[in-house]
């Protein structure tokens, strides 16, 4: 479950007016941005779960790999 990362586009749209960027620049960057934080920005928790998939993953190669050695060494 991905966790939400909330972004305040008003207030980010009232910044970019304030620095002189018309009102649709400032909410098409602003939903840009929004669109960007919300879809691709992993957070804590994504690399966590991420972290603990890599690590059963790896567990389950080294088990393999030692089982295929053991098979190895009592066939040879």
């Amino acid at each position: 479950m991905a966790a939400t990362i909330l972004f305040d586009t008003h207030a980010y749209v009232k910044k970019l007016k304030e620095a002189g960027a018309s009102e649709k620049q400032a909410e098409v960057h602003a939903q840009a941005l929004a669109d960007l934080v919300n879809d691709k920005l992993a957070t804590k928790q994504d690399l966590r779960e991420l972290e603990l998939r890599m690590t059963v993953r790896l567990g389950a190669i080294v088990t393999v790999g030692i089982g295929v050695v053991a098979v190895l060494v009592k066939i040879l």
